[in-house]
């Protein structure tokens, strides 16, 4: 068996978070099956609490240089992946992103076949990258009864986009525009990628974990017969609730003693959003503190001791850059200690160009 704290020490270190990696930014990427990079910029946090002596530059150009790439993969979201990975990661995916793609948009083309859409927006990026608003305007003078951004969503689940540079490029701007992977890339997706290694890499960045933990990751469905398929390979343990967990033999699993460093964590991280049950790092409900699908909020949070134990927000205003930490519960004069270590550091990365920097501490507001 192992306990909640096992599989906490587990999965921090999987997720290189119990100490700073020696990694390069590709070998973290790979380790990592990507980082969630729906924003344009945040995600690069992400890099900097995982990996020692990290720098943002050689990352924008390493997406310059088309070696990593941003693209709808996993859950239909952006990720930051190696070029490798994504050419075979893509077509694994493409049905959830189909059918997340034709749930809101698929009845506002209805009359139009798969293989004209594909065929339109490709040709129609081939002479340059396109917004899904161009792409959705061009899209409509030669169906102009069709909804143009439906149509547009619709190429995006059909065509496997690469959102292109100087997008995300760290300390630039740009417009979301899209190629073709295999455009951008100069080679085709793999369409013999198996769901075996799909199953396989995930448990090495998130393991140990349930059937339904790699089926909320991927968005895929029916995953429990790859699974059966691999067990002979795996190690099997129970969690504290008596769910059947998995994990690669010979992967890491901490004494659950371990210290855990302060960690602070970007929006869009994976850390909170891979697993159909996330109590192995979150036990505060988010909703008491106002973070609801109905705000809209995506709450920032602190790794205290390994768990969830407070929310960060970092706001720059004539120079000043003032980081404000909400904390779920008393901190120890320790983990307060390591936090403004910790949060001096991060502001230092994120806010480099301002004059002033100030860390305020809220009272705990349990809940």
């Amino acid at each position: 068996m192992l306990t909640l704290r096992a599989l906490n020490r587990a999965y921090l270190d999987r997720q290189l978070l119990l100490r700073r990696s020696e990694m390069t930014v590709p070998q973290a990427l790979e380790h990592l099956v990507g980082l969630q990079a729906q924003s344009t910029h945040t995600w690069y946090l992400g890099l900097w609490t995982r990996l020692a002596d990290y720098t943002p530059e050689p990352t924008g150009q390493l997406l310059t240089d088309r070696r990593v790439v941003r693209m709808a993969l996993m859950r239909s979201t952006i990720h930051l992946v190696t070029a490798d990975d994504c050419l075979w990661l893509r077509p694994l995916v493409e049905p959830v992103i189909e059918r997340m793609t034709k749930a809101v948009f698929g009845r506002n083309v209805a009359g139009l076949e798969r293989a004209e859409i594909e065929a339109e927006a490709r040709r129609l990026m081939r002479e340059e990258p396109r917004t899904f608003s161009e792409l959705g305007r061009r899209m409509a003078e030669r169906w102009p009864g069709h909804d143009p951004a439906s149509m547009a969503q619709m190429a995006r689940a059909y065509v496997p986009l690469v959102q292109v540079p100087p997008r995300g490029v760290w300390g630039r701007t740009g417009q979301a525009a899209h190629l073709p992977v295999e455009t951008w890339l100069g080679r085709p997706v793999d369409p013999g990628a198996s769901l075996e290694t799909l199953v396989l890499r995930y448990l090495a960045a998130f393991g140990p974990a349930t059937v339904r933990d790699v089926q909320h990751w991927s968005g895929l469905t029916r995953l429990a017969e790859v699974v059966d398929r691999l067990r002979s390979r795996l190690a099997v343990f129970r969690g504290e609730d008596g769910r059947e967990l998995f994990d690669l033999p010979d992967a890491p699993r901490p004494d659950p003693d371990t210290p855990a460093p302060v960690r602070f964590i970007y929006d869009f991280d994976n850390l909170l959003r891979s697993h159909a049950d996330i109590t192995r790092v979150k036990t505060v409900d988010f909703a008491a503190h106002g973070f609801t699908a109905r705000t809209g909020q995506e709450p920032q949070v602190v790794l205290v001791d390994g768990f969830v134990g407070a929310t960060w927000t970092l706001v720059t205003k004539r120079g000043t850059a003032t980081l404000t930490v909400r904390p779920f519960r008393e901190l120890t004069a320790t983990q307060r200690d390591d936090l403004y270590s910790e949060a001096e550091a991060m502001i230092a990365f994120s806010s480099p160009k301002a004059k002033a920097r100030d860390i305020v501490l809220e009272p705990p507001t349990p809940g």
